[in-house]
């Protein structure tokens, strides 16, 4: 990667970083009912990482 990037591909590279985000904790009971403890991660559409996968920006 360049060492000055370019302001429309730091904008694409910011909203693939809010991708993989986790989901609201919220979800959970929504999903589930109240008993059920499951992580958030789980209801994340799409799961990157900078590590396994590289993003096309």
């Amino acid at each position: 990667m360049a060492r000055y990037k370019h302001p429309s591909r730091k904008k694409r590279l910011g909203k693939l970083n809010t991708l993989t985000r986790w989901a609201p904790f919220w979800t959970v009971p929504k999903i589930y009912g109240k008993g059920r403890r499951v992580h958030p991660g789980r209801h994340t559409a799409k799961k990157r990482s900078w590590r396994r996968v590289k993003a096309k920006a």
